[in-house]
């Protein structure tokens, strides 16, 4: 994809388009060649509104006023796109924003689009909306490349497959003669993992108690706090006091795995926050094996056993430009084999970064290589091994397997349904629908800020589950009235 873009020169190798062959020396030279890319993450600017955003960069086209506006206009309608041109980013949905990045491409006079797991954060009937962009787009002559590890829906809406593992082309594919164990076996060598969990590990002993949590989006207070008084004082300045999150209750036992479905921006960074104490609850409490932990720093549940995978690897998760030994040093710094008393200790951080390489098969020439050099996988594999290595009783894992293939996606559930075993507790925060069906033992609903709902994942679907969190109901879920927890799933309903 980065050579494709003008982001990084081949060494070897030929690129033509329309027939003629041409190198590309930045992203530029790409555009200019009606290439256009629409990342994974994305890369828009939030508080700028969607013409801004569209026409940054390209104001010689069509300036920034009238002209950018209809051209918009013309290609938003022209394919479907539905977009508002006056709305901040910062108000608008997942979805939204990736045919915002979609119709950037376009306002370019990108005639190729490469699309980077496109898909990776939408809800089933969202998915079935960009599916339909894209063969509207294919209809007007365009050509897309849709890069993903989902396989049936590589299937559904391809022309045809390549296959490629560990930067090599090992075949190509037509959908209507291939099945996703086929495409499974050519890329893994192995048959298509899923994420199913049979038997049920869950105990009575609450790892994680949860109650009444509230965060306002605007700040609020700290925990001690008058926050009446607080965001009375916020409303009448005239500052937006909505509640991010809104009375959560729940608890998580352990050997639990408790699922958390959510359209992306409906406060589960907020709770992920208040969880590992990077950001101060408004009111509500946290316990701990029993212990209140809700005025304690990120550092003290770090070392008590809060385990956490974040949902951006790169922007909380490493440090690029370090060192793979370094980043294994994140977040545990006080902790062996990181540190010997108040020093740090290199050489057991090297000789654990190397044990975690092997055991984790995270694919890499050495430890002293930066962990931008890493693809997606292996620095998710890091990750999960470094958070592994310290034995969490509590672990937040907000997209475990978000934009990795089917080989680390597998190595990564089966790590976490081993800890499961051990009697992990788990907070599983994801976009990936099956995932969270699969691996969950309880699931709940997250909308606007309040657990609305609970799932059974024996019987819940993926569309089902997608309905739920858009805010609409279905037969297979418990409607929750209160932030009062409905309880985890009894251990002989557990999945």
């Amino acid at each position: 994809m980065k050579i494709l873009y003008g982001m990084q020169k081949p060494d070897e190798g030929t690129i033509a388009v329309a027939g003629e062959q041409v190198t590309f020396g930045s992203p530029a030279d790409a555009i200019a060649r009606g290439i256009g890319m629409v990342h994974q993450h994305f890369m828009l600017a939030d508080n700028l509104t969607v013409l801004e955003n569209v026409a940054l960069g390209s104001e010689k086209l069509y300036g920034i006023g009238g002209g950018a506006r209809k051209k918009i206009k013309e290609i938003s309608d022209r394919y479907g796109l539905n977009v508002r041109p006056d709305v901040l980013v910062e108000d608008l949905g997942v979805a939204e924003r990736q045919r915002v990045e979609i119709l950037k491409v376009l306002y370019r006079g990108a005639r190729t689009l490469i699309l980077d797991e496109p898909t990776a954060v939408l809800v089933p009937q969202e998915v079935d909306a960009l599916f339909d962009n894209l063969r509207e787009l294919k209809s007007e002559g365009l050509s897309v490349i849709f890069i993903s590890h989902k396989l049936g829906e590589v299937l559904s809406v391809a022309d045809e497959i390549t296959v490629i593992r560990r930067g090599t082309t090992v075949g190509t594919a037509v959908p209507a003669e291939t099945t996703p164990r086929q495409l499974a076996e050519m890329m893994v060598g192995s048959e298509l993992p899923t994420p199913e969990t049979a038997e049920s590990t869950v105990t009575d002993r609450a790892v994680i108690e949860v109650k009444g949590l509230t965060v306002y989006a605007s700040g609020g207070a700290s925990i001690g706090v008058d926050t009446e008084s607080v965001t009375g004082g916020l409303a009448a300045a005239g500052a937006d006091v909505k509640k991010a999150l809104d009375d959560v209750t729940f608890t998580i036992h352990a050997g639990e795995v408790m699922g958390i479905a959510g359209v992306e921006g409906n406060g589960q960074t907020e709770l992920i926050d208040a969880l590992i104490g990077t950001k101060n609850a408004d009111s509500g409490t946290i316990a701990f094996l029993g212990e209140d932990i809700t005025p304690w720093p990120t550092r003290k549940r770090r070392e008590q056993g809060v385990g956490y995978i974040p949902e951006d690897r790169h922007r909380q998760g490493l440090l690029l430009e370090a060192p793979l030994w370094e980043n294994r040093i994140l977040g545990h710094v006080t902790e062996a084999p990181n540190a010997k008393g108040f020093w740090l200790n290199p050489k057991g951080a090297q000789a654990d970064t190397r044990r975690i390489v092997e055991e984790y098969d995270v694919r890499t020439p050495g430890i002293d290589v930066t962990a931008a050099s890493l693809s997606g996988g292996n620095q998710q594999k890091l990750i999960v091994g470094r958070e592994m290595s310290h034995s969490p009783k509590f672990l937040i894992a907000a997209h475990p397997t978000r934009g990795v293939d089917v080989g680390a996606q597998a190595q990564i559930w089966d790590r976490i349904r081993e800890a499961r075993r051990q009697g992990l507790a788990v907070l599983l925060i994801s976009a990936d629908l099956d995932e969270l069906i699969g691996l969950s033992d309880t699931l709940r609903v997250i909308y606007d800020g309040k657990l609305v709902a609970d799932a059974n994942p024996a019987t819940i679907t993926p569309e089902e589950l997608g309905s739920a969190m858009t805010g609409a109901a279905t037969g297979h879920l418990e409607h929750v009235e209160t932030g009062e927890a409905a309880g985890s799933a009894p251990e002989d309903e557990a999945r």
